[in-house]
């Protein structure tokens, strides 16, 4: 479990929730959207601009991983689950779309509520960086997800994507940042950087 603890998240909005009819004739509540979009940047921290390339998820999805959808980042809290095919996940052209049919259970049914009033709308996804792409000849370098190992989408009220605290950054967001403050530091020391 001590490995987990390093997965890396990233947060969006949800854009839908509903309620659909089964095939078996009972109602269930999906949550369906976007757990990451392509190509949009995000400033880690001031530090660097990131962001996910097309494909970086196709590699993980076809080696069909049972991936879980979680509430909050907590593994106790089991939303749905690819192996169960309560959780559908699939890369299109925009993003890593997902959709989830909720359970009848207290916390499933305390999320419905919250997302119902707006009070919770965003979701996260929890990966591993296998491969990237960095650019540092702008102001601020770019850091282009290229490949991830995908282990768990979650729907959030308080997005880990925004939260820069250290102890939610991974090993490779820090070592990001000390190469970035190197380089700095040299290009300050040869007069190309103010």
């Amino acid at each position: 479990m001590s490995q987990l603890v390093k997965l890396e998240t990233r947060s969006f909005n949800i854009k839908n929730m509903q309620t659909r009819t089964l095939n078996d004739g009972s109602e269930a509540t999906i949550i369906e959207g976007y757990a990451s979009v392509f190509n949009s940047k995000t400033n880690i921290d001031g530090w660097y601009d990131e962001e996910i390339a097309q494909g970086a998820f196709s590699e993980s999805l076809s080696q069909n991983k049972d991936v879980r959808c979680l509430f909050n980042h907590d593994w106790n809290y089991v939303l749905g689950r690819s192996s169960a095919n309560t959780l559908v996940v699939e890369e299109d052209s925009k993003g890593l779309r997902f959709e989830v049919t909720l359970p009848n259970t207290t916390f499933a049914n305390d999320l419905k509520e919250s997302m119902s009033r707006g009070d919770i709308n965003q979701c996260s996804f929890g990966f591993w960086v296998t491969a990237q792409e960095e650019d540092y000849s702008g102001d601020v370098p770019l850091i282009r997800i290229t490949n991830v190992e995908l282990w768990e989408i979650s729907i959030v009220p308080l997005p880990a994507y925004e939260d820069t605290e250290a102890a939610l950054r991974s090993k490779f967001q820090e070592k990001n940042i000390e190469t970035i403050k190197l380089r700095k530091k040299i290009l300050k020391m040869i007069g190309e950087y103010k």
